[in-house]
């Protein structure tokens, strides 16, 4: 009788290869089975044997290629087939990944399963376009919200507790309901002056990034093309783009350096 598999719910990173973390890289060597997601870049994705078998399982707005209760079964029957099966992930399983959903499936058949963490694009992106997502006198704190729900339902979210203006607000899946999220958050009291920076393909050679402010954000993404999957971060942490950003230096007579130190009382 065959022995039973075992599944590895495994981070993929933002899209470079190089933020693999190295237990990632060990596990996905081993793989008899790499069962990815839309988010999972080639250069990730060709890590893989060679010898491997690899399922596309991956969703978009209004196209999915297998619903969700469909890849948790698939899981189950490739581990009970007696596979090395790696679940991989954009980004952090556990982040907006449905990994709970598929570990609490594989608890239900007794399938041993281990989940190996990886950077979540909110990470990714902050250090790629210079955007802390914290920073002293700035923000101190942040919040990771889905911009996105089921069967295109309205987004119910607590939108006065995310209108605060010393938190960081990362919004994944947000292109769709811009105009909602836009609208809700100034209703709520956030300022339409609050900056903003939106970016896609963070990490990859392709990245694209849109500055803007709340109230100009829907209008300068459709100016800029910006397309999904993109992650948009939303407060004063924003404007720190203009000074960390990829291009800039440091410099003792920095405007935006000075200014921003002032807004953080440093």
């Amino acid at each position: 009788m065959k022995k039973t598999g075992k599944v590895y719910l495994v981070g993929g990173g933002p899209g470079d290869p190089e933020l693999l973390t190295l237990k990632a890289y060990r596990i996905l060597q081993k793989a008899d089975a790499v069962v990815y997601d839309r988010l999972i870049s080639d250069e990730v994705l060709a890590l893989a044997p060679k010898g491997a078998s690899k399922i596309y399982v991956g969703k978009q707005t209004n196209n999915h290629t297998l619903p969700q209760e469909e890849i948790s079964a698939l899981l189950v029957s490739l581990a009970k087939a007696g596979h090395t099966v790696v679940r991989l992930k954009g980004g952090d399983p556990f982040i907006f990944g449905r990994g709970s959903e598929e570990a609490l499936e594989l608890v239900r058949a007794n399938i041993e399963f281990e989940v190996v963490p990886g950077i979540t694009a909110a990470a990714g992106a902050s250090a790629m376009i210079g955007v802390p997502l914290t920073h002293r006198g700035l923000a101190t704190g942040v919040r990771f919200v889905t911009g996105h729900c089921r069967a295109d339902q309205p987004l119910d979210l607590d939108w006065k507790s995310l209108s605060d203006p010393d938190t960081t607000l990362v919004i994944y899946m947000g292109l769709a309901n811009l105009a909602q999220i836009t609208t809700q958050l100034m209703a709520a009291g956030l300022s339409g002056s609050t900056p903003v920076m939106a970016v896609s393909r963070a990490t990859m050679a392709d990245q694209k990034t849109c500055p803007a402010t709340l109230e100009t954000l829907e209008r300068s993404l459709k100016s800029a093309g910006l397309k999904s999957p993109a992650l948009i971060i939303i407060g004063k942490v924003a404007s720190l783009a203009n000074v960390l950003g990829p291009g800039m230096t440091a410099a003792g007579e920095n405007s935006d350096a000075q200014e921003l130190q002032a807004m953080a009382g440093e």
